[in-house]
């Protein structure tokens, strides 16, 4: 059986009609095929490769520790060089409220241990999330979505959990003492770009401080200088209790991480022992590729430097009558059409002329544009083309 017919027999498949692109090399901003074609690759993964395909720096680092040594013992256990050097490099970049890294394998895996975490750490059971917001799809992630047209056959799933409206003032008072923790996207990604207005991410800051329940920012996507900075929430004046990452972290391979106060992350190692536990999480080769990608972002300042220049650049050349609105954050846009009929036209029309974009979960009237950081003017020119080709 050839390569496609074992992926649609075999390979678990979560939509009707899948992409079906062959791939078979990637390089930079562009990715190839089994016939022969190259892509430019405008969502990376879903924001994942932050670097590009196939940088060299990752591939080298990944290389190198898959010949030294994998996996060895459930995670915690050993002290394994590439964890160590990314939780210190990591912890220094962040504020001193945010100093101990828990590895983990995703985001969604990040979301759990998070939740868990904040229970543990304030002894109360209801958590807070915004409407439209996505934090993953395990049980207790997707317990945080609302609406819940991608949840409710997989209902009862966890009870204390309630939703607020992004950016209401109003909505605040629902975090009472009974609060857990507020978790938030500090950019809210599958709902089409939504930005917190400073003055609301501060207030949620104060009204968790008020009531005793943590702030948790997903930073999945937001994170690894996706905005324009190393972390979205720098741009807003407000330090979460807990930090999650995901997606970029990784360079490519599977990584994430919560990131708390050490005296907070510590209430895992007692009452229970074993609090939270995973085997593959802060795998060495993922971790190996997580530091090559935070040592390169840093050692090369212009990769988030650049970012807004080049979303300016974006959003200048992105003018078509049927483009309703263009919200960014950074390298991080959506481009809003009529409807989804027009949106899944337009991915297609792009797609035949070489070109990858996708749609958004909440969204369906914008386009999603997340290319890598490393992606050049002309490169943005080329896709852009595309897109206002696709669209006439």
């Amino acid at each position: 059986m050839s390569n496609r017919a074992n992926f649609l027999a075999h390979v678990a498949q979560t939509s009707p009609a899948p992409m079906g692109l062959e791939i078979t090399g990637g390089q930079g901003v562009y990715l190839e095929t089994a016939d022969g074609k190259r892509y430019l690759d405008l969502i990376a993964g879903i924001g994942v490769s932050a670097l590009g395909h196939n940088h060299p720096t990752i591939v080298r680092a990944v290389q190198k520790q898959a010949g030294e040594f994998m996996h060895t013992l459930v995670y915690g256990e050993f002290v394994l060089a590439p964890q160590t050097e990314l939780a210190a490099l990591l912890t220094d970049q962040l504020p001193d409220g945010l100093n101990n890294v828990y590895f983990v394998n995703s985001g969604a895996e990040a979301t759990e241990g998070a939740m868990k975490l904040a229970k543990r750490a304030t002894g109360r059971a209801e958590i807070i999330s915004a409407k439209r917001a996505y934090h993953g799809s395990t049980q207790g992630a997707a317990s945080l979505q609302w609406p819940k047209d991608f949840t409710q056959a997989f209902h009862p799933l966890l009870p204390g959990i309630r939703h607020l409206d992004f950016n209401c003032d109003y909505c605040l008072q629902q975090i009472t003492e009974r609060t857990a923790a507020v978790v938030l996207e500090t950019v809210q990604a599958e709902w089409g770009i939504r930005k917190p207005r400073p003055a609301w991410l501060q207030a949620v800051r104060k009204r968790c401080d008020e009531t005793g329940a943590l702030l948790i920012l997903d930073e999945i996507q937001a994170g690894m200088g996706r905005t324009g900075t190393l972390f979205a929430f720098e741009q807003y004046g407000v330090v979460p209790d807990i930090l999650l990452l995901a997606k970029g972290f990784g360079g490519g391979m599977p990584l994430g991480a919560f990131v708390a106060r050490k005296p907070v992350m510590d209430l895992f190692t007692h009452a229970p022992v074993l609090g939270h536990i995973t085997t593959f999480g802060g795998h060495p080769v993922s971790c190996a590729a997580g530091l090559a990608t935070l040592k390169t972002l840093l050692a090369e300042p212009d990769l988030i430097s650049s970012v807004p220049r080049k979303e300016a650049l974006f959003r200048a050349l992105l003018v078509h009558p049927k483009i309703r609105d263009i919200r960014s954050a950074g390298l991080w846009m959506a481009v809003e059409l009529d409807d989804f009929d027009q949106i899944r036209a337009t991915i297609a029309a792009c797609l035949e002329r070489g070109v990858i974009t996708d749609w958004f979960l909440w969204n369906e009237r914008s386009l999603r544009i997340a290319p890598p950081l490393t992606i050049t003017e002309e490169e943005i020119r080329e896709a852009c083309a595309v897109i206002l080709a696709a669209l006439g």
